[in-house]
């Protein structure tokens, strides 16, 4: 498993619930870019490097897929970043490697092609075409960072019809979830002494992930985020059904 691979698979996932008539995305053969196109890059840092492009037929603007929005290209721009962050969420989750999108720009595209897709919808199609200029491990454990991937053996994690028994009955369960930012120890004394304008340092750096707790279980990690005003969680990594599951059964 690559990054290509899990920004394939984010894309066919995130355009089926953004996009408009039903899309479909296949891979196909390499062919030449057409003459009008319009793209964007991301710079992707950790443990694998470099740059990650995508360049689609310009035709995409002048179709239904994205609705009545006025700006168009903008709204390409929003949609494939979040896939490339759910790339690099899947790749973490799947392989151990630990990347993040570190810049993502509009660009013109790229001429060079290390897979080609056509996007389907609505009895007309489009080509997408993607540069793979990352550099680094596809596989196996990660070359650095400081937390733990929130993954367990596939023994543990069971198959899916286990993950799955029962499920139903508890999916209208309403539960609690948390987001740590970090964690401090504090004297009984320096808590009393507490007061307006004093500051708790926390064990985390600014750049370390977020967790987010549904009892007393993380079920996931992520980069904090602003969405219309309030604090959200953009997720980069997820623990297993199994694993997510268990806050269920550690409430009752």
């Amino acid at each position: 498993m690559n990054f290509l691979d899990c920004w394939q698979s984010a894309a066919a996932a995130l355009f089926s619930q953004a996009l408009a008539g039903e899309p479909d995305l296949t891979e196909s053969a390499a062919t030449g870019l057409p003459e009008r196109t319009f793209g964007f890059s991301a710079r992707i840092g950790g443990d694998i490097e470099g740059r990650f492009s995508i360049t689609l037929d310009a035709s995409l603007l002048d179709s239904p897929l994205m609705g009545e929005v006025a700006d168009q290209k903008g709204a390409w721009a929003e949609l494939l970043q979040e896939v490339t962050h759910a790339a690099s969420g899947d790749l973490l989750a799947k392989s151990g490697v630990h990347c993040r999108v570190e810049e993502f720009e509009e660009t013109s595209g790229s001429n060079q092609i290390s897979r080609a897709f056509v996007l389907r919808a609505q009895r007309a199609a489009w080509s997408i075409f993607v540069d793979d200029g990352l550099r680094g491990p596809a596989k196996g454990e990660p070359a650095g960072g400081e937390s733990k991937p929130l993954k367990v053996s596939e023994a543990e994690a069971g198959t899916g019809a286990d993950t799955c028994l029962n499920v139903d009955l508890f999916l209208d369960v309403e539960l609690e979830a948390t987001l740590r930012f970090g964690r401090r120890e504090l004297r009984l004394a320096e808590i009393l002494e507490m007061g307006p304008g004093d500051v708790v340092e926390l064990d985390r750096q600014v750049s370390d992930p977020v967790d987010l707790i549904v009892g007393d279980k993380i079920v996931a990690r992520g980069e904090a985020v602003l969405v219309n005003g309030n604090f959200g969680l953009r997720v980069t990594e997820v623990a297993t059904p199994r694993k997510r599951l268990e806050t269920v059964r550690c409430l009752f």
